[in-house]
């Protein structure tokens, strides 16, 4: 029996191959796992978390494709229609909130975002997702406060946005995370699409505002514009590929959205002050450690990258 059609208010889990589809459902909130080459999709859901444990899943959703590593998080806007295929080892536990209910919970504050977590606070995400698991058959009072208590630990992993928000236009507090919410979303499209350029209209009709209201207000916010974002995060992505692959430099200016490797060149040297064939063959004494060896473009400075450790 296909579980979307069972109509209990049980977690669902598609493990070892299993493929399981989330249809429109009365519950307020559904606890869900993934593992072991499972896959998930929930095209009518509303706002949802997703947390990787073990190993590697990929994530396919409006906002674009995502690979998801352990200690990593992502929380999706309704409508995101996620499509969740995990890897061998893979193990990635979500929550997904009902679409007609996405308005009416409160959420805590929890905003469209990705993140990465420390190992303590990926225990505790574990332990609220498991009570909330155990909690979601009754559909009581216990069973809300494990939803709200999932959703503000999420939250609190965002407090560094707060400085963000209060740059939004809006004369009150909700109507700037409003807007806020909205350009992380927009965000997260760029991220999602790291392999194209991405076009303004298309971000426009993503946050439902016009090209040049995202525009001014993604600059205000973040520094930087939605097309000096694409670029950032395209040449990025090539530095992934520059020490995860063999490819030629014009393969990866190719699958990194770039028309040629002329441009891909000129690109890469101008934001890191080296060639992508330097950059390749550089020695990187951190690689042993399994943390990022990504060039630091002129003007960045350096964040230290924390390995985390699953038993």
């Amino acid at each position: 029996m296909n579980p979307s059609h069972s109509g209990q208010p049980f977690p669902l889990a598609a493990d070892r191959g299993n493929a399981i589809e989330l249809e429109p459902y009365a519950i307020v909130a559904r606890w869900v796992a993934v593992s072991r080459l499972g896959s998930l999709r929930a095209p009518g859901s509303g706002f949802s978390i997703w947390i990787q444990l073990r190993g590697t899943s990929r994530l396919h959703a409006r906002e674009g494709v995502f690979t998801l590593s352990p200690g990593e998080w992502l929380a999706l806007d309704r409508d995101s229609a996620p499509d969740i295929q995990t890897s061998r080892h893979g193990v990635m536990i979500g929550l997904v909130l009902a679409a007609e209910s996405s308005g009416c919970v409160r959420r805590s504050d929890t905003l469209p975002g990705r993140g990465r977590m420390h190992a303590r606070d990926l225990r505790i995400a574990l332990r609220l997702w498991r009570h909330g698991m155990e909690s979601s058959a009754a559909q009581d009072d216990l069973a809300a406060r494990s939803l709200q208590s999932m959703l503000s630990h999420i939250a609190a992993l965002q407090c560094d946005l707060d400085g963000n928000v209060s740059r939004c236009p809006g004369r009150s507090i909700r109507r700037k995370r409003q807007v806020f919410g909205r350009m992380q979303r927009a965000r997260l499209f760029l991220e999602g699409h790291r392999h194209r350029v991405v076009r303004l209209t298309e971000l426009a009709d993503l946050t439902s505002f016009s090209s040049w209201y995202l525009s001014k207000t993604y600059h205000e916010i973040y520094d930087e514009s939605p097309q000096a974002a694409s670029v950032r995060l395209r040449l990025e992505h090539a530095c992934e590929l520059l020490q995860q692959t063999d490819w030629s430099i014009g393969e990866i200016g190719a699958a990194c959205g770039f028309d040629n490797s002329c441009s891909f060149a000129r690109a890469f040297r101008t934001r890191y002050g080296m060639t992508a064939s330097a950059y390749r063959m550089a020695p990187r004494p951190c690689a042993n450690l399994g943390t990022c060896t990504k060039p630091v473009a002129q003007g960045e400075h350096t964040t230290r990258n924390v390995t985390l450790s699953m038993r």
